[in-house]
Order: structure tokens, then sequence, then C-alpha cells
């Protein structure tokens, strides 16, 4: 392993227009339960995009630098870790600071590189597994056999989703922008996607459900979807919102979760507690990581960038244009 340099490449925001660059700052050192990762890859997410406009501010005691997930090779180890040692090859949800080519991350949200899985590939896991399995398997309980859909199918939420619940013996649909893309759904297991653009999705899935509706919804558009996600709902469904991209305000009937005993949840990953995410940590290693190394299951990655490409990638996100997910990679 080469020394440790005294400073990191870093990405910047420009406060006044949005804009992104490169820059360095001194090398952070990790606490006693960190460790400190020398980044191969790093994932790019909506929760990136919605930061650097100054829509989604980091909690306190985070890292104001962009990037919630990485993969790499672990450098250096706080004084209280004892799971990971120097030289592991780990990938890990961060508290902020992904993109870095050095970062620091909790010990305990750092995962072993599945089998089979390259180091880079691995970036694209951490922030949508912890995403998919608190919502879709701790908070709605998700069991084999049940009526699923994810909006957003061709997401990187959405293709872990798909792939996930699949994996899981959960009967598995999807809504997506193209008829590109919702193809792309079916591919991975989807039993239906409806393209929302041309058809009303509720009036779709009812019907390709033969009238039972969803047990559980995984919805991140909000708006004018929560009434039709209570109106496509099963009896005891469970609708877990984990984002509002249509907006937040909505004018909702609510006799259909009286007479359907409808179960309306929500969360948000980064505001969780170290603890919280330690035991999703915990699950994801002992239940979903296996699905991976024996091949039922790997990341759906639409494009990567360079390090250097920094803007490019996000721009990419922006358009919509992409299934699966966005990474960077850094240079030896």
């Amino acid at each position: 392993m080469s020394t440790i340099p005294a400073t990191r490449r870093i990405v910047i925001v420009n406060s006044e227009d949005h804009s992104l660059s490169l820059g360095t700052e001194a090398m952070p050192t990790p606490a006693a339960n960190e460790v400190l990762i020398k980044v191969i890859g790093s994932g790019v997410n909506r929760p990136d995009l919605m930061q650097r406009y100054g829509l989604y501010p980091p909690p306190a005691g985070a890292s104001p630098i962009l990037g919630l997930e990485v993969s790499g090779e672990v450098v250096a180890v706080g004084s209280e870790v004892s799971r990971w040692a120097v030289g592991d090859m780990i990938c890990a949800l961060c508290n902020g600071g992904g993109y870095a080519d050095y970062t620091v991350a909790p010990a305990s949200q750092c995962l072993p590189i599945p089998k089979g899985l390259s180091a880079l590939d691995a970036a694209a896991l951490p922030e949508t597994l912890f995403t998919v399995w608190h919502n879709v398997f701790q908070r709605a309980k998700l069991q084999a056999g049940e009526h699923f859909l994810v909006h957003g199918g061709s997401s990187g939420i959405g293709t872990t989703a798909i792939c996930l619940a699949t994996a899981m013996g959960a009967k598995v649909y999807t809504t997506a922008g193209s008829e590109a893309k919702c193809a792309a759904c079916e591919d991975l297991g989807a039993i239906k996607a409806v393209n929302y653009k041309t058809e009303a999705f509720e009036t779709v899935l009812a019907e390709a459900s033969d009238g039972h509706g969803m047990d559980v919804i995984l919805d991140m558009v909000g708006g004018d979807y929560i009434q039709k996600d209570i109106k496509l709902a099963a009896a005891d469904g469970r609708i877990v919102f984990i984002a509002f991209q249509a907006g937040f305000n909505a004018e909702l009937n609510f006799v259909p979760v009286l007479m359907k005993r409808l179960t309306l949840t929500a969360s948000t990953l980064r505001a969780q507690s170290g603890e919280q995410k330690a035991q999703m940590a915990a699950e994801i290693e002992e239940q979903v990581l296996p699905l991976y190394s024996n091949g039922k299951m790997k990341p759906v990655i639409d494009h990567v960038f360079r390090f250097e490409e920094i803007a490019a990638a996000h721009a990419r996100m922006e358009s919509g244009a992409h299934i699966g997910k966005i990474l960077l990679r850094f240079e030896d």
C-alpha cells in the first residue's frame, strides 16, 4: 500500500451558480469508529443533486462534500474498529464525503464486496440497498408471493428494488417513462412495467394483478401519485414514500385508507441514526449480499464517468435518461 498523502481531491460546489469543480483539502483522519478508504468508485444519486442545489442539506456532523456511497481499500482504521483492517476491500454508506479520492465512513456502515463483483461495481450497492432494504423489507415487510409496485423502476433505487424483490419471491410491477425503460424493467424481472406517460398505471396494474392490487408500494414521486397509490393498494396494503419529486402537497380522500386498513409510512435514509444504519448493514450482509455472490443479483450500471467528469455525471442524472446506477471512477 502506498503512503497516505497529506491532501485529498474533492468535488466543490460553487455556492453562486451550483457548478461543480475539483479542489483539494487536508486528508481526514478517521474517528475512533471510522475507517479511511482509498476510493475506487463512488455512486451518483439524486440526493446529491438536491444537496448541490441547496434542497437537501447534510445533517449536523455530516461532511458537506457530496457523495453517499463508495467502494475501495481500507487504508487506516480508528482506534475502536475491530471488524476491518488495512488492505480490506469494502463498499460503504457514507455520511457525506463520497465525492473524494479518500473518504471516511463509519465502520458499521461498511460491507464486504460480494464474491465475483468488481470493486468499482460495488460502489453501486450501498445507497440503494440500504434504502430498498429498510423501506421495502424492514418498514413495509414485503413477503414472498405478495404484489409489489416500485415507481421509477429504471432508476438506481428502482432497478435494485425490482431485482431484490424478485429474488425474495415477490410479484413485482413498476412504472417507467419510456417503452425502452419498461422493457429493461421487465428484463430485470418485473411482471408488468407501465409507461406512466401513456397509460394510467393504477388501472393497468389493477387488471394485471387480477384485481388484487398492490400489497406494498414504494413511491418516490408523491404529488398526485399518492391518491392513485391509495386506490391501487390491496387490503392491508403498505405504502412507503421515500421522495416527493412531483410535490409534497396533495388533496386526498382517506376513505379507502380506512376501508382497506392501509399503512402509509415514509423515511429518509440520511436522517437515521448510526445504530439504525448499522442494523440495516448487518441484515443486508446476511440476507442480501449472498444473492450477489451466487449470481442471483448484479448491479445495473448505466454509465461510469471519470472523477474529472463529475459535471457530465450530474448532467446524465438530471437528464433522466439513465437506466440503473451512475458511477464515478478514480484513477490510480
